[in-house]
């Protein structure tokens, strides 16, 4: 069975959008320090690929890449993807109940329920959509990094859409070492999208890769609350090595596993 890696990719959205680059703004990780990772936590990592081949030379165990990107600052991705509508229709209900007290209330137009319809209107809040080149084709309300809707003016103080990987290119892919490719899946933590690659260990060495990654930025147009898409690249790299299956008792090849002597029997009594 195929051995699963599992790269993270952490972006600080807001200084990557301020400084339009990913230089800096991003901290990468792997499950493979103990096997010989190097720059974890940095944006310069090298991941280990132990490769592995049989005594008659053939490849032994393949290993998959698996690129899990999310957002510094901004909400979890441990929360479910339906975390925002969930919001949003809390939102609404709690201003729809409020809209009902009013009306019955104050059945007039008086100075104190245009007040009031005007904190109602905020408490609903405001909904950004995204651009035809963006990869958010849903229309959300906006949320602050505690979850909650935001109910003022939302540019700088609003969470970030995590980042979406959009491809990998590179060294590592002409060289046909790395095999990726984008995977629907069930999960709701990924969104039902991720980035996998198969890998080739039979070929040692140093191969580097990029990562194309596609970030989102609030904007206002006429009135309107829009996720423009700021497309970013960040680049790292595998290294590759390979060393022969051994078998766990006797530290040589797969062969068959050594047989213990019988114990010893004695006569009942």
């Amino acid at each position: 069975m195929a051995q699963q890696l599992a790269i993270i990719v952490l972006v600080d959205i807001a200084n990557a959008l301020a400084d339009r680059s990913l230089e800096g703004n991003v901290y990468l990780f792997d499950n493979m320090k103990f096997m010989g990772s190097v720059g974890e936590g940095t944006g310069n990592l090298v991941t280990a690929i132990r490769g592995s081949y049989w005594s008659d030379g053939s490849q032994g165990t393949e290993q998959v890449l698996n690129w899990l990107p999310n957002a510094l600052g901004s909400i979890p991705a441990t929360v479910p993807r339906n975390y925002r509508a969930i919001r949003a229709q809390a939102s609404d209900r709690q201003a729809l109940a409020e809209l009902e007290a009013l009306i019955s209330a104050s059945p007039d137009s008086s100075t104190t329920a245009t007040a009031d319809l005007s904190r109602i209107r905020q408490a609903v809040g405001r909904r950004a959509t995204g651009t035809p080149a963006s990869r958010i084709n849903t229309r959300h309300k906006i949320l602050d990094v505690t979850g909650n809707v935001v109910t003022g003016d939302p540019i700088g103080v609003h969470a970030y859409p995590d980042p979406i990987i959009t491809d990998i290119t590179g060294q590592a892919v002409d060289e046909k070492i790395i095999y990726p490719a984008e995977y629907g899946s069930p999960d709701m933590v990924s969104d039902g999208w991720y980035w996998s690659a198969t890998v080739d260990t039979s070929r040692p060495g140093d191969y580097a890769y990029t990562m194309h990654i596609q970030l989102h930025e609030l904007a206002e147009h006429n009135g309107e609350h829009v996720w423009e898409p700021v497309d970013l690249t960040c680049a790292s790299s595998l290294h590759v090595t390979t060393d022969p299956k051994r078998n766990a008792y006797t530290k040589a090849g797969l062969g068959l596993l050594p047989i213990p002597p019988a114990p010893l029997s004695y006569p009942l009594s």
